[in-house]
């Protein structure tokens, strides 16, 4: 194993009608002033924002708002927030909402907080050296952003899709209760899902050691996700099953299925599905869907023993033929998965169909915004992520 440091800062308050305590909970931290973040949709129709402005009220904890995000957030509305933040003083933006939410509020945060263009984070060009403190009332279990240090935005101009991680926009709190999430559609359910299961396979296939402990807990999250959202997709008032996946989401991206690996994990399908969803707006779990299998052949010879073991420790596959030959069979069981709960397996089942400029385009992108290069399973470099491009769009 290797060495690491685990930081988990984020108080949960996890169950049915804890939104409730929104007020007591941002008292208790002595906070003043609150950015209320949301979007634009289902946060209003079902009367939660009325209901949390409502607590705020009742309890004199004065309140600014700013809704609009929608998925994939934009740079332009962080912006706005960025100028009302600093405008009204606020001490604490309060996301009430899913991931994209979350993730804007937190590009308002550091933005409110240091000079300069708040891109430049998002660039890489700058670290940011501080973030307002962000509140969470979780509507949608997906990304994990509500204990998680990342922060994916979409920037307008040329539609640059990227994502920056610091420590310091990991939320102060987390109210989370799965009854919330019973009224979204069967696709954001099953586009939840797979993010989560994504999250953690990405910090599953890596070069070098590992801890069997991290292991057992990153093969529970995805075995008891992807039970679950075949629950969920026969009966979606089910709490437990709601449950289950709400606290699978915040636990495969707080980093908890990593500690110990000798890398971060491997991300190279997320970063390739940023460059999708950026060009083509599209949601962010079926991106992953729709590459993962392609990736994972390309790559499988590299990291075949992680392979072998995901197919066995993970899916359960006995060992009744080569290594190869296991490890194919594993991705076939999840792109089978994928197809079960209606998530795409290609790129074409998007949608959507790039060009091949737009395959170059994109595989330049991705490969400009790691660096040089992406993945840990194997090293990609940008012909690389081009063939697995090129591949899925066929």
């Amino acid at each position: 194993m290797y060495n690491f440091t685990y930081y988990a800062p984020t108080k949960v308050i996890f169950g049915k009608k804890t939104e409730d305590q929104i007020a007591d909970v941002i008292q208790s931290y002595g906070f003043h002033k609150v950015l209320v973040h949301f979007g634009s949709g289902s946060v209003k129709r079902s009367g939660l924002l009325d209901k949390v402005l409502s607590k705020l009220d009742a309890a004199g904890i004065k309140h600014v708002e700013l809704g609009g995000v929608v998925p994939n957030p934009r740079l332009s509305l962080i912006r706005k927030g960025i100028e009302i933040a600093r405008k009204e003083k606020v001490d604490l933006i309060l996301a009430v909402g899913g991931g994209s939410v979350i993730d804007s509020a937190k590009g308002i945060g550091y933005g409110a907080t240091n000079p300069g263009d708040v891109w430049d984070f998002y660039s890489k060009k700058r670290v940011a050296q501080a973030c307002l403190p962000i509140g969470v009332i979780l509507t949608l279990a997906a990304t994990g952003s509500e204990m998680s240090s990342s922060s994916v935005v979409t920037n307008e101009d040329g539609w640059l899709k990227m994502g920056t991680n610091s420590n310091l926009s990991r939320p102060v709190f987390a109210i989370m209760n799965p009854e919330l999430t019973m009224t979204l559609p069967d696709y954001q359910t099953a586009c939840g899902c797979t993010d989560i299961i994504m999250h953690t396979v990405e910090r599953w296939f890596t070069q070098g050691d590992t801890m069997e402990i991290t292991d057992a807990i990153a093969a529970s999250v995805i075995q008891t996700v992807m039970k679950m959202a075949r629950i969920l997709k026969d009966n979606p008032a089910d709490y437990d099953a709601r449950a289950e996946v709400m606290w699978a989401g915040s636990l495969s991206h707080n980093d908890l299925t990593g500690c110990g690996a000798s890398s971060r994990g491997d991300w190279a399908v997320h970063g390739m599905e940023h460059e999708i969803g950026g060009l083509f707006d599209v949601a962010h779990g079926a991106g992953l869907a729709a590459i993962w299998g392609t990736w994972a052949r390309y790559v499988m010879d590299s990291d075949l023993l992680r392979f072998v073991k995901y197919s066995t420790n993970v899916l359960g596959l006995s060992r009744d033929c080569s290594d190869r030959e296991l490890a194919l069979k594993g991705i076939k069981v999840m792109e089978d998965f994928f197809h079960e709960i209606k998530m795409p397996i290609s790129i074409p089942e998007l949608g959507i169909k790039p060009t091949d400029d737009q395959l170059v385009m994109m595989a330049h992108k991705c490969i400009e915004a790691g660096g040089g290069q992406k993945g840990a399973a194997r090293i990609l470099h940008e012909p690389d992520v081009l063939a697995i491009y090129r591949e899925a769009n066929r």
